[in-house]
Parts: structure tokens; C-alpha cells; sequence
């Protein structure tokens, strides 16, 4: 029989306060306040239990795509987008765009959730296959978006697209991704069109000058923060400080094609940086980055919210960071809506629990337990350091965590 009420006991949640050694309670798919009747039961002492991340800029149809040649910094992204048109005829991106769409709009996906990614903010036009009912990530809905002021030929207008969102929703645009001239003017260009505005979203931001950040932050408006990109790109990205202080800040990937690998390396690249603590950049990519969005039912593990968890071993000291500096072979589970998708093999009985048929693999030479769903071996293919196993050792299959109901 399916179980649909979880009771997760032992683990350091992290919390919008801090973190509790509360159990943490799970009913059909949502985060409770009481401890559900019949609830099955798992022991997750020695763990830390964080909101699954929101990863607030993604290209998920690119991420297969082999990345422009790294050479001397771009003034701009545009002068990028142009150098980047020659590159269209090398045979390795050919190949890659000739997959369909919808299988690497999946393996975009795929590749956030292998990282503890639940919920993604796709910056493109919207496709059918995003609606698929077992898509593997949650996505930002009903939003608008411009692509860029300097290259209007793709997506909408930006005039248009700002008047046509309602102003309870986010409207996103990639701005200032640049430090030069062009890029430093964009923000004034863009108040001047009356779209900047508390529901702007404006992505990069590395040519916005200090009296730039502050009319970002008078006018509640934030920044999307994808420093990979910016550092591959521009050869540097922006001081988070502010931003972040007033919580106009949130953090994307961008795509492979030309940031981090996933949302967990750009966690560990910006605490490296030393300008933010582990518990305020693991916010970027909760709290704020739902509080910005306008996600209130994600990035965070309250009463009510969605019961998406990035689970990994407590490695001691501040809860934050035994998830910020972490790579996605160490992800101990990854749970959507109470259900879970990629794990280790010992919660092999929580799948069983939950009525979900898992797969082994290995990520990264570790062995896991996939989803069967998301185990489509073209999907696979994908995703370089994801592969199905032929076996798994029948010892680590044992659901050594499952307490069972109760």
C-alpha cells in the first residue's frame, strides 16, 4: 500500500529561523504541523534536511550544448551572442541541437534535480513538454520575461511584455550583463521604458554602478546573481553585499553553455568568495530566492509549503554548511512533493513506501536509486556522470533507514 504521511525524525532542519531538531511531518505531499495519523516513519539522525533549492535563471534546452571556446573576457553579452554564431556550425553542436527539444528541456531538468533542485525559473518561451504532468522539476509559472534591451529579436518586446504582467507576478530580463558602456546604461534604459518596477527581475547585473543598486533597491526591484557565467564571460561578476542585505538577491545557474555545472557548484563557488556566509548564500537559493519569485509555498520547509528536501549527512557545525560546498554525489535524497526521486540506496524503502519504482545508477561513480520514471536511458545519456547500473550490490539495497508505519 502507498503511503502518502512521512515522519522524519532525528535530522537538523533547516528553518527560515535557523534550524529545529523537530520531526519534520509530511502529508500528501505538503509539510504539516502535526505529526500526520498512520505516518511511516524515518530515521534520519545523523542528517540535515534543507528545502529542496529554487534555481531562480535556467536555460534548460542548453545545457548539452558544448560551450564557446573560454578566450579573452566579452565586453558584453552581446558581443558573446556574436561571437557565439560561428560556433553554431561546429559538428558538436549540431549534433546537440539536433536532439528534440522536449528530451533536453528534460535534461535540463534532470540535471537540476540531480543537485537538489526542485523548482526552476526557465528563462525562455514556454513549450508544451513543460507541462508534462512527470516533468522532473517544479517550474515559475505564469510570469513574464524579455530576453535583453540590446537584442530584441528574441522573445518579446520589453515595453510589452512588463505591461502585460501583472504586477503581483515577476517579470524577468537579462540586464547589465556586461562592464562596459552598453552595459552600464541598460538600467537607466530600462526605467526609462517604466519597467523597473518591485516585480522586476533583472538577471546578471555585473554593469549596475552603486547608484544603479541603489534605485534597484528603492524600488524593490532584485538581481538574479550567476557568477560562473559572469566569470567565464566578462572575466567577473558583481559585490553581492548589498543586494543581498536587503534581500533584492537570488542565485541562478544559468546553463552549462556558459555557467556552473549545477546550482550546488555555484553555492560552493559563492561562499569561496568569502563575501557571504554558507547560511546566506544556501538563502539565496531558498528563502530569497522564492520570497522574490513570488513562490510562497517554496523555499522553505514551513506548515503549508511544498515538501521539497535536499537531504545530506550532518557534517557538524552550522547546518548550512553541510549543504553549501557539497557536490551532487553527496546528496543523500532528493524529495519532490513529499516523494523521492534520486536517493542512496539505503532509503531504497522509503521509495518502496511511497509506491515509486527505483532504478540503480551511478552519479559521479556513486550508487544511487532513480526514479524509474526519470531513467529513460536517451534522458541518461544526457547527462554526463549519470549512468544506469546493470547491478547494485543487494547489502546496500537494505532500507536501513525505514522505521515503517505507525
Amino acid at each position: 500500500m502507498t503511503v502518502h504521511n512521512i515522519s522524519l525524525h532525528g535530522a537538523r532542519t533547516i528553518t527560515a529561523d535557523g534550524e529545529s531538531r523537530a520531526p519534520l511531518s509530511i502529508a500528501a505531499g505538503r509539510i504539516c504541523a502535526a505529526l500526520p495519523e498512520h505516518a511511516y516513519r524515518i530515521d534520519l539522525r545523523d542528517h540535515v534536511i534543507a528545502p529542496g533549492l529554487v534555481n531562480a535563471h535556467e536555460h534548460l534546452h542548453l545545457n548539452a550544448v558544448p560551450p564557446l571556446p573560454i578566450g579573452a573576457p566579452f565586453p558584453n553579452s552581446y558581443a558573446w551572442i556574436a561571437a557565439f554564431q560561428a560556433h553554431f556550425g561546429d559538428p558538436a553542436v549540431v549534433a546537440a541541437l539536433a536532439t528534440p527539444k522536449t528530451l533536453r528541456l528534460r535534461h535540463g531538468a534532470l540535471k537540476n534535480l540531480l543537485a537538489g533542485t526542485t523548482c526552476v525559473a526557465h528563462h525562455d518561451p514556454w513549450h508544451p513538454a513543460l507541462d508534462a504532468p512527470d516533468f522532473p522539476v517544479a517550474l515559475l509559472r505564469d510570469y513574464g520575461w524579455a530576453y535583453a534591451l540590446g537584442w530584441p529579436a528574441y522573445g518579446p518586446p520589453a515595453w510589452r511584455s512588463f505591461d502585460a504582467t501583472p504586477p503581483d507576478r515577476p517579470w524577468m530580463i537579462h540586464l547589465a550583463e556586461g562592464t562596459d558602456a552598453t552595459a552600464r546604461a541598460e538600467l537607466t534604459q530600462l526605467d526609462a521604458l517604466g519597467c523597473l518596477a518591485s516585480n522586476s527581475v533583472l538577471v546578471h547585473g555585473v554593469g549596475l554602478r552603486e547608484r544603479d543598486i541603489d534605485r534597484v533597491i528603492e524600488r524593490g526591484a532584485a538581481v538574479v546573481w550567476c557568477p560562473t557565467s559572469n566569470r567565464n564571460l566578462l572575466g567577473r561578476t558583481l559585490d553581492p553585499r548589498r543586494l543581498q542585505a536587503a534581500g533584492r538577491l537570488a542565485l541562478g545557474s544559468d546553463s552549462r553553455l556558459s555557467g556552473a555545472r549545477d546550482l550546488l557548484e555555484e553555492l560552493r563557488v559563492v561562499v569561496d568568495m568569502g563575501a557571504l556566509d554558507a547560511q546566506e548564500v544556501l538563502a539565496l537559493a531558498t528563502t530569497d530566492a522564492a520570497h522574490i519569485l513570488r513562490l510562497p509555498q517554496r523555499g522553505h520547509l514551513a506548515a503549508g509549503a511544498h515538501a521539497d528536501l535536499l537531504i545530506a549527512a550532518d557534517r557538524g557545525g552550522e547546518a548550512a554548511r553541510s549543504v553549501v560546498g557539497i557536490g551532487r554525489s553527496h546528496v543523500r535524497a532528493v524529495v519532490r512533493d513529499g516523494v523521492p526521486r534520486i536517493a542512496d540506496p539505503d532509503f531504497a524503502g522509503w521509495f518502496d513506501a511511497a509506491g515509486v519504482e527505483a532504478v540503480p545508477v551511478t552519479l559521479d561513480g556513486w550508487p544511487k536509486l532513480l526514479a524509474r520514471k526519470l531513467a529513460d536511458p536517451a534522458l541518461v545519456a544526457l547527462e554526463p556522470g549519470l549512468e544506469l547500473a546493470s547491478r547494485i550490490d543487494e547489502a546496500a539495497q537494505e532500507p536501513v533507514l525505514a522505521e515503517g508505519g505507525g
